[in-house]
């Protein structure tokens, strides 16, 4: 059987997910430069799907570019978290009434329900780690429940943010979160569209002041 090769375009996805995952778990600080050679050689991969990672990375608010630095992982404040927040109350909410109009509908929950069961598990064996990976899945899998193709080009970039947040602001008890997604995960199940939409404002608001105060004097204000 013939191997082939690793097309451009997955090379700078397979290049893109990693030096994401790298910022997020905090191995490339804040500020950091970013550097094309380096990171191919890191990576194993050429210098051109690097670069072109590294500018959809700008895209989604992960690095910042300029002529005379180059890249450099972004320094995120918290009024980009507050931000943050105000974005995902319009399109979380969304997402959850879209995904329990599907349910009711008859569309199968059963890969959200797999993806739950995941969140339950890494809840009960304190996986800090994995928490903050299921739970950005597990608010992915609601927005594409829903069918919305603008609505998951949009969340598309939000997401890694997401990802973002939930593990600089791993302090806040995952038990807490892991019973207000199952709340929300069982209204999507039996197709209550309002109450999963209520639900989802509820999990989003409630998570903001804490992660706030969790992150206040880690973070700069703007």
């Amino acid at each position: 059987m013939t191997v082939q090769a690793e097309s451009p375009a997955s090379s700078a996805d397979t290049a893109r997910a990693r030096i994401r995952e790298l910022i997020i778990s905090g191995d490339f600080a804040p500020g950091s430069r970013l550097r094309e050679r380096e990171l191919s050689q890191t990576l194993a991969v050429s210098r051109v799907p690097v670069r072109e990672a590294l500018q959809q990375l700008e895209a989604e608010g992960f690095i910042d570019a300029s002529p005379r630095r180059g890249a450099t992982v972004k320094q995120i404040t918290l009024r980009d978290v507050n931000e943050l927040f105000d974005v995902r109350l319009s399109l979380e909410v969304l997402a959850a009434r879209l995904a329990a109009q599907a349910a009711a509908r008859g569309q199968s929950s059963s890969e959200l329900q797999q993806i739950m069961d995941q969140a339950e598990d890494a809840t009960l064996r304190h996986d800090h780690a994995q928490i903050p990976l299921i739970n950005t899945a597990l608010h992915a899998e609601i927005v594409a429940m829903g069918g919305n193709s603008l609505l998951e080009y949009s969340m598309k970039p939000l997401l890694g943010r997401m990802q973002w947040l939930f593990t600089l602001t791993g302090h806040r008890d995952p038990q807490v979160q892991c019973a207000e997604h199952l709340s929300l995960c069982k209204a999507i199940y039996d197709g209550k569209a309002e109450l999963a939409a209520a639900l989802a404002y509820a999990h989003v608001e409630l998570g903001r002041e804490p992660s706030l105060q969790g992150l206040a004097g880690r973070l700069p204000e703007s």
